[in-house]
């Protein structure tokens, strides 16, 4: 497959232009061996993918776990532990059929049980992208045959062969889960996959060590002896040490917007933005509705009148995005941008907190940032000085990775921000965030700031049975007017990624899911 090589303009806010790679790389031949250093930012909390999905855990275990299916750069499904499926002509059934001499990394082998007690077990508790999912439209997940699973559905779900990338469906080993508390069960510790790597050690603060899984059901593969994610926390060190050669890869977030601009200059290294085509990363501000003064209509309104999100996409992240306009980005399906607007209005934005009837002197609201590094930290503080222009007192209670994915799921914040992956359908990847059935404590993931809106949940469910694509477009348009008037969430910028690579790294972005892809084709020129 041929990767899209982009180049960075200095001028114009660091803007992005893709420009195709040479076949000269595509006809060498792989060579095994080798080591691949790269950075996990921030540490992630766990590397059990089952129960955490927050963005370094899945770089990490992406290594170490796998999903049924993976998807090209076109969004397409390719076989991942599915060799095949077929869908019956009513769309009610799905039939995978698995790969063959697929073993766990502790000896055991997969097979279709560890599917069926990963889809109507594991995930149906643990995972609640899953779980509205199976609850919504699975009537039955059965095997029967070793190497073959059957999904029935309840009624049609057109998105449904879309949801089982990575971080949605992580096939969990059933030896060592099933009848377990899963959340404290010890192998959340010493993960077991049947990914192309191994846990070697995880030397906390320091790096996360995985080597190469000799029994990998793929014959000669991978190419690569070990990977090491190398723990940075200082963003100015990160990107010294890609520039020194003590790392190989940068992903997006892992350096400051203004050095990708230089690091993407430098000798023997090449960049690019393809591998997001899955997740299409939308930025946006969660507003507690549970309480005041987000409770109010007017104040998130008011609030996002108050944002000039133009300077956090060109001056906090260096051009690296764009402003979005509502739940859905605009490179993904059904997107509409016929929806109320919210420019930058001071005078509109205090207009509407007066209209609201409350006094903000009353109200202290605890703003808590996503701490995945410098540019984030700024944004909030830039938010914080915005909101109390508007007369609210506003407090930064600063966490780590772990504590933000805790306080974010048992609902303890008044504001944060998140961003959310599409996953190539609204179905999947955006109605989560307002379905009032996904108002479930124990994931950052789902509704989490409360939102209930019948006519929400009504149109979201039309849109994901409909039987053709107008239908759904018609029912997501509608959908998107009425949750960007009611400022469901707070949308700021649509995330444009920059992966950076030392020319000598082969075959590194191959996918729509980037580098969260098992890196099993990956080599090293000599």
């Amino acid at each position: 497959m041929m990767r899209r090589k982009v180049s960075l303009l200095a001028a114009a806010a660091g803007l992005l232009c893709a420009s195709v790679m040479g076949a000269a790389h595509a006809q060498e031949t792989p060579v095994k061996g080798g080591t691949l250093n790269m950075i996990a930012q921030p540490e992630p909390p766990m590397l059990m993918v089952g129960l955490n999905t927050q963005g370094p855990t899945l770089y990490v275990a992406g290594q170490i776990y796998q999903s049924l299916l993976t998807y090209g750069t076109d969004l397409k499904p390719l076989p991942s532990l599915a060799k095949s499926w077929t869908i019956s002509p009513d769309g009610l059934t799905y039939t995978f059929t698995l790969q063959d001499n697929v073993k766990w990394h502790d000896g055991k082998p997969f097979t279709a049980d560890d599917v069926v007690f990963t889809a109507d077990k594991f995930l149906r508790e643990a995972h609640p992208r899953w779980r509205l999912i199976a609850t919504t439209y699975v009537e039955s997940i059965t095997s029967p045959a070793p190497n073959q699973v059957v999904f029935k559905l309840k009624k049609p779900f057109s998105a449904f062969l879309h949801a089982f990338e990575l971080s949605s469906f992580p096939i969990i080993p059933k030896h060592l889960y099933d009848g377990t508390d899963y959340r404290t069960n010890p192998a959340n510790q010493t993960p077991i996959g049947t990914g192309p790597f191994k846990l070697k050690e995880w030397k906390r603060g320091s790096y996360i060590h995985l080597v190469r899984n000799e029994d990998y059901w793929k014959p000669g593969k991978p190419y690569l002896d070990e990977l090491y994610f190398r723990i940075i926390p200082d963003a100015a060190s990160r990107a010294v040490a890609f520039e020194k050669g003590t790392v190989d890869v940068l992903r997006g977030g892992d350096v400051e917007g203004f050095e990708v601009r230089r690091l993407v200059k430098l000798k023997d290294v090449e960049n690019t933005t393809s591998g997001w085509e899955s997740y299409a990363p939308l930025v946006f501000m969660q507003m507690n509705m549970r309480n005041q003064p987000f409770a109010n209509k007017a104040v998130r309104q008011a609030v996002m009148h108050a944002i000039d999100r133009e300077f956090i996409v060109k001056n906090i992240f260096f051009g690296l995005g764009k402003v979005a306009t509502g739940p859905i980005a605009s490179t993904t399906l059904y997107y509409s941008k016929d929806v109320p607007a919210y420019p930058f209005d001071m005078a509109k934005a205090k207009k509407l907190v007066t209209e609201s009837g409350l006094n903000p002197a009353e109200h202290t609201i605890r703003l808590m940032p996503l701490p995945y590094g410098s540019m984030w930290d700024r944004m909030s503080e830039y938010v914080k000085q915005q909101i109390e222009q508007l007369g609210f007192k506003v407090t930064i209670q600063g966490t780590d990775a772990g504590g933000w994915s805790q306080n974010t799921s048992d609902f303890n914040f008044d504001l944060t921000f998140n961003f959310t992956y599409q996953y190539g359908d609204p179905a999947l990847g955006v109605a989560r965030h307002y379905l009032s059935n996904n108002v479930i404590k124990g994931t950052p993931y789902g509704n989490n700031q409360n939102y209930l809106n019948p006519k929400v949940d009504e149109l979201f469910s039309t849109a994901a049975g409909a039987v053709n694509k107008e239908e759904a477009a018609k029912a997501y348009a509608e959908a998107q007017k009425i949750i960007v008037d009611d400022v469901a969430l707070g949308w700021l910028f649509e995330m444009h990624n920059v992966t950076i690579n030392r020319k000598k790294v082969k075959n590194l972005v191959t996918t729509g899911i980037g580098l969260n892809q098992y890196m099993d084709e990956v080599w090293i020129s000599k």
